[in-house]
């Protein structure tokens, strides 16, 4: 394990160039260089490594999640536009030699995907580069990775594959998947939500508050009879509409959501506190607890900034109550904000943007949403530097973790649902070949140095690592780990089906982000490895039916 004490200096160095990323300060110059390591280069396959900013993105092995260190966020969050998406930063390279980990929290979001769907399907437009995750395009499809039985002692697989990239990319492409057991057709335990709803007068549109009341209504067909279901709303002011009734007086909560109607300003955090009263008031020992956060995240009333309220969801979770945020509309949408809050509250963050896109999401996320199967949820991929010069990870940039903190169970995680999956992608320069030359791409980085043995057998390319707590376990719990590896012989000529769709959907986030690692020429590939799976399930076709409009071809091509 290399030094805590490191990773906290490396913190530090990480958030003053967070706001210098955002033109909001300059980064200590001793303190970069110190970072770098050596840098010159000579001889090197590598080519020359001249120092890069470090930053969640720029760093992959240095960033961090650790919610103890919250209160050293706000100046960065301060200066940004609260309803703007984060900034856009892209992942360098790694030298294997320098630092052979990369480590970050899971994330089985899919809020940045919807935003596509939305805006091709409503209106025929992309959305910004700052919206785009490439984490939650990856992850919002599914792959016939092995699956748990319900009885499993580990609630989740491993699959890895590695093979070229499909996309014709001079690198070799590793999938990193992790397959959570299936929900049972109902929650096995017992539960008790509370629905958070925005009822400001910025939620008064179709696609707003009356979308949030089909969510409900529809939750009703799924829900047990025995659930407990709450309703908070707020605006200017805060109001329990229904106090914790069991889902079988249907009648009951069916006249309290009607009743709901949008006007006045929108006191996010005054609701988010009633809504955890209420929360607590219903509390399920041992059992499902969870608030459900239904906005569009234009808070302008009480605390607004998104620190202030991120630090006070992160107080909450300790109690055992979860919070996840579902997104409504598009025109001022707070992203930046939803994705922060769902994160603090150990829950997911997804957008809902149609009415039968309501009840898709209530018939087919509501329950993998609240029914977790593992907690703190955090894995590490280590390289074998005999094998691997450099390694990329595509997207992920703020679910990043310190390497040290792997192991220290008191840093937070990421929490994963009954059904989800977490698939990561990586690029591989293996040894042999040579970095690409890619203009406009960040330098190569010598990521998080530090001390320890590796743990990689000598035989291995690639082991990964993965670390999570039972969904009952006390934050003071130890976690528990399992391992996979891959040799360099693992490695095919040709992806598979899977591994071939990830790296295109991977290929289209990269476009619509202008990443410069997106090649000319490679939206065709890109296409074309869509098509040709069209026909595996309906969310493929979707995507492919939304990708051959003549109008949306022509922008996509204005991002290359």
């Amino acid at each position: 394990m290399r030094r805590h004490a490191m990773s906290r200096l490396r913190r530090s160095t990480l958030l003053g160039l967070i706001l210098l990323s955002v033109g909001c300060s300059a980064v200590d110059e001793d303190e970069r260089a110190a970072s770098q390591g050596d840098s010159d280069g000579v001889g090197d396959p590598l080519g020359p490594r001249p120092g890069v900013p470090r930053s969640p993105s720029v760093d992959a092995g240095v960033a961090t999640r650790d919610d103890s260190e919250g209160e050293d966020e706000e100046t960065s969050e301060s200066s940004r536009s609260p309803d703007a998406g984060a900034p856009v930063v892209i992942s360098p390279f790694v030298d294997a030699r320098k630092d052979p980990f990369s480590t970050f929290a899971a994330d089985v979001d899919t809020a940045s995907y919807d935003y596509l769907r939305q805006g091709l399907q409503t209106s025929g437009t992309l959305p910004a580069p700052q919206y785009v995750r490439v984490e939650d395009y990856v992850n919002y499809f599914h792959y016939d990775y092995p699956t748990p039985a319900a009885d499993a002692a580990q609630p989740f697989a491993i699959a890895l594959a590695a093979s070229a990239h499909p996309l014709g990319r001079p690198t070799t492409l590793l999938r990193v998947g992790i397959q959570a057991k299936k929900a049972p057709p109902q929650p096995a335990k017992d539960a008790n939500l509370v629905f958070l709803v925005d009822t400001s007068g910025s939620m008064a549109s179709p696609d707003k508050l009356p979308l949030v009341q089909r969510v409900i209504e529809a939750s009703l067909d799924v829900l047990a009879p025995s659930t407990k279901l709450s309703i908070v709303s707020y605006a200017g002011d805060t109001t329990v509409r229904l106090k914790p009734t069991l889902v079988s007086s249907r009648d009951a909560i069916v006249q309290a959501v009607r009743g709901l109607s949008a006007g006045g300003g929108t006191n996010g955090a005054s609701g988010i506190e009633l809504a955890y009263e209420q929360a607590q008031a219903g509390l399920v020992p041992n059992g499902i607890n969870h608030v459900i956060l239904c906005t569009d995240g234009d808070f302008n009333l009480g605390i607004t900034s998104n620190d202030a309220l991120v630090k006070l969801i992160r107080t909450k979770r300790d109690s055992g109550i979860t919070l996840t945020a579902l997104g409504f509309g598009r025109d001022n949408l707070n992203d930046a904000m939803m994705e922060r809050v769902s994160n603090a509250g150990n829950g997911m963050y997804s957008l809902v943007y149609s009415a039968d896109q309501a009840v898709e999401y209530a018939n087919e996320r509501l329950l993998s949403t609240v029914v977790h199967v593992a907690k703190d949820m955090k894995i590490q991929v280590e390289f074998n530097p005999a094998h691997v010069l450099a390694y990329r990870l595509l997207g992920y940039e703020d679910r990043a973790v310190a390497d040290d903190d792997f192991r220290d169970d008191a840093v937070d995680g990421g929490e994963v649902g009954a059904e989800h999956r977490v698939t990561a992608l990586y690029e591989l320069v293996l040894a042999g070949g040579a970095l690409p030359e890619v203009p406009g791409a960040p330098a190569l980085s010598a990521g998080e140095a530090g001390e320890g043995a590796p743990e990689i057998a000598a035989a291995e390319l690639v082991a990964v690592k993965v670390r999570s707590k039972p969904v009952t376990a006390r934050d003071s719990d130890p976690a528990s780990e399992t391992r996979a590896a891959l040799t360099p012989s693992d490695v095919q000529a040709s992806a598979d089906q899977d591994s071939a769709w990830a790296a295109a959907v991977a290929g289209l986030a990269e476009l619509l982000r202008q990443s410069p690692y997106v090649a000319p020429g490679e939206l065709d590939a890109i296409r074309r490895i869509l098509t040709a799976q069209a026909s595996r399930d309906s969310d493929r076709a979707e995507l492919v039916s939304l990708l051959g409009k003549p109008s949306v071809v022509q922008l996509l091509g204005t991002r290359k």
